[in-house]
């Protein structure tokens, strides 16, 4: 069974959609990466929303631009947790059309929202919400954040080999 759906409007998204799913399989966890567009096919959207958690999905990555209805729609139909990604899109506002429909949704339909474009974001929270009941999950989230800890001590390492003064250390 797949625990994560990665879902979009449209294959335009696929390359902002492509980092989430790029983590999850670095993690060695399956999904699901479709297209359901919350404009263009509503009853595909009711359909594999009511659907998702039947088909054992845990989690849903909803990724969306312009009026990016379809992480809210989404959330509005399971009780699983939703993720959505803002696309800056071509018909976009720079991007706060998207944040904002998926950011401001009313009481009682919540939807983590990630930053512009920042689908890998979505990944490593699905993974997060996935490591509460999966111990080895949780285990290479930390040695992932350990790896992010190590690689900014080689660049204060690197700064300070190039002369750069810094009194902290």
């Amino acid at each position: 069974m797949n625990p994560v759906a990665i879902i979009m409007g449209s294959d335009s998204d696929l390359p902002v959609m492509q980092p989430a799913a790029d983590f999850l399989k670095s993690f060695g966890i399956s999904f699901e990466l479709t297209i359901v567009s919350a404009h263009r096919t509503p009853q595909r959207l009711v359909s594999y929303t009511t659907g998702a958690k039947d088909r054992g999905f845990k989690v849903i990555i909803a990724g969306a631009g312009g009026a990016a209805h379809l992480p809210g729609m989404v959330a509005s139909l399971t009780t699983l947790p939703v993720i959505g990604v803002p696309i800056k899109s071509s018909n976009s506002l720079d991007g706060w059309d998207s944040i904002l429909s998926i950011l401001q949704m009313p009481n009682g339909i919540p939807v983590a929202t990630v930053a512009l474009n920042a689908s890998k974001n979505a990944g490593i929270l699905a993974c997060s919400i996935l490591s509460l009941s999966d111990e080895n999950i949780s285990k290479k989230l930390l040695e992932y954040k350990k790896e992010l800890e190590a690689e900014v001590n080689r660049k204060i390492a690197k700064l300070k080999k190039d002369g750069w003064q810094n009194n902290f250390d």
